[in-house]
């Protein structure tokens, strides 16, 4: 499935529905160059939940963790990862408790141990706008995609 988003506000309502539809217990690869929206897309996941604080990139932090009235979010930033075995001394394990939903930014570096994605999210620069393409990681990522297959981006006029 393949989405075209113009604006900061589409890369949100994107994460919005994403939100709706992503169970307890996802794991969600977002991929992407430097600035494609990952961590927008994030602000929007959260702020659907109910988050309303601030949404902090977690590039040095590697995660950030929110608790919502929906349920808890793990934000990961892999990027200055040197190994992906760094993911046991961060306490990988623990976050992928199967109720908390991870949002990992960078996934690639953590090749080897992080899990299959119940889906991955890969952002493209696309001119001024962006290209978001989402596939499925199992039956839960197949059933997820299906959830959001012809659903309306949130305040998006027109889009389908």
């Amino acid at each position: 499935m393949e989405r075209l988003i113009r604006t900061p506000e589409e890369m949100r309502a994107l994460g919005a529905v994403l939100a709706a539809v992503c169970p307890p217990g996802a794991l969600v690869r977002l991929e992407g160059d430097l600035g494609t929206g990952k961590t927008t897309l994030v602000r929007g996941f959260l702020a659907a939940l109910g988050h309303e604080g601030p949404v902090r990139s977690p590039t040095y932090t590697l995660i950030e963790s929110y608790e919502t009235g929906a349920r808890r979010v793990h934000h990961l930033d892999l990027y200055r990862l040197n190994d992906p075995e760094e993911l046991e001394f961060l306490g990988i394990r623990d976050l992928l408790d199967g109720e908390a939903v991870c949002l990992v930014e960078w996934p690639e570096r953590g090749t080897g141990v992080l899990p299959e994605a119940t889906l991955a999210v890969h952002l493209r620069h696309a001119g001024p706008a962006r290209r978001a393409h989402l596939r499925a990681g199992g039956a839960e990522g197949g059933a997820c995609l299906e959830a959001l297959a012809g659903r309306p981006l949130p305040g998006v006029p027109g889009d389908s």
